[in-house]
């Protein structure tokens, strides 16, 4: 350990793991104090969405399915209406960043506890940051009433998100973990999570991808997100976040998949400047993808910006801004934001740089 002065801050939530453990919300809306629950969900989560409500029984308020990405504020504006309308005290977020997002969009202006149940890989459960979209541009902030009051981690809800979107999630969460190795209030302790979920959703992802239904897998995975979640919650984002906050707010290009993408270059670009965040992962990456090759060669776990393109691509993920519907005229716009305030980056952020890595990260080039 390197570090001889740190602050760690343990963020007061409740987090339940194993498969079957959503049958314990009743409890833990009892737990909370409250007895009205709105559900909130995706409109691609909505049968999922009506089981869980279901659980409740009478205590549900009834299920929202209007959750979208970057929750636009329009979207929340109906949510909060719909909550105080149907007299809930409560609110369930079912699914993924979108529904979660929603449901800290209703706590940060009526102070409704949140019980989220993830189904994907994103890992906002795990923290106080909301974000809105409104006019093009995605504000973000930190405040503590959006945080989780409680997050039930239910592997079984996951045997159906498809293979596709677990890949693309689970490289999302690996966004937070490598973040928060080279952020300047990191901690030895998120550093351990942040490494041990690299190698653990390193690790679970190719088998996902073999076997969608492999509930082990699947395990492995969504334990791999709640510590890089953790990580999210726990430090300062840097020049990844950053872009990708950008693409989506402004192109509203799809969020994981933009995470996927942007990834090993934001890595490479940073790489030099953080060797201790860069040995972790190669350590992470070492042993928790170590059988995966790319045809004739062996995938180099000594670049860990490299390996992680190429284990993209090896699980079939996108690794292009263009195909994910970005245009080539978008490219200097969207330096611009990512350079118009300063931000912490062990790296130092200049606009040639910056341009530099979202063209390659366009025209889908190997990083660095």
């Amino acid at each position: 350990m390197t570090q001889t002065s740190f602050s760690y801050d343990a963020l007061p939530m409740r987090v339940r793991f194993g498969a079957g453990s959503v049958a314990s919300l009743p409890d833990e809306i009892t737990r909370l104090g409250a007895r009205r629950a709105l559900v909130l969900c995706s409109p691609e989560q909505h049968a999922t969405g009506e089981a869980v409500s279901a659980t409740l029984g009478e205590r549900s308020a009834g299920v929202l399915a209007e959750a979208r990405m970057h929750v636009p504020v329009e979207v929340a504006r109906r949510a909060r209406a719909r909550a105080a309308e149907v007299g809930a005290d409560c609110c369930v977020a079912v699914g993924g960043g979108s529904a979660i997002g929603l449901g800290k969009a209703i706590a940060l202006e009526h102070g409704l506890p949140v019980v989220a149940v993830p189904t994907t890989y994103a890992g906002s459960e795990m923290t106080t940051v909301w974000g809105l979209t409104e006019n093009g541009r995605k504000r973000t902030g930190k405040d503590p009433r959006v945080l989780p009051a409680s997050v039930l981690y239910d592997p079984d809800l996951t045997l159906g998100l498809p293979v596709a979107m677990s890949v693309t999630s689970g490289f999302n969460a690996v966004a937070h973990a490598v973040e928060a190795l080279y952020a300047p209030d990191r901690s030895p302790v998120i550093s351990l999570m942040a490494e041990e979920g690299v190698r653990a959703m390193a690790g679970a992802l190719p088998a996902v991808v073999a076997d969608g239904g492999d509930p082990d897998a699947r395990a492995r995975a969504l334990y791999g997100s709640w510590l890089c979640g953790a990580c999210l919650g726990a430090t300062t984002m840097s020049l990844h976040h950053k872009l990708c906050h950008a693409l989506g707010g402004t192109l509203d290009l799809p969020h994981a998949a933009t995470h996927t993408v942007v990834l090993p270059h934001a890595l490479a670009f940073n790489q030099p400047a953080a060797p201790e965040a860069t040995e972790a992962l190669t350590r992470a990456l070492n042993t928790g993808s170590r059988a995966l090759n790319t045809g004739s060669r062996v995938l180099d776990a000594a670049d860990p910006a490299r390996r992680l393109w190429d284990l993209a691509g090896t699980l079939d993920a996108p690794r292009s801004l263009r195909d994910l519907g970005m245009a080539e005229s978008d490219i200097e716009p969207i330096a611009d934001q990512a350079v118009s305030a300063p931000y912490a980056n062990p790296a130092p952020v200049t606009r040639d740089g910056v341009t530099r890595l979202l063209r390659a990260a366009w025209n889908g080039e190997p990083p660095g």
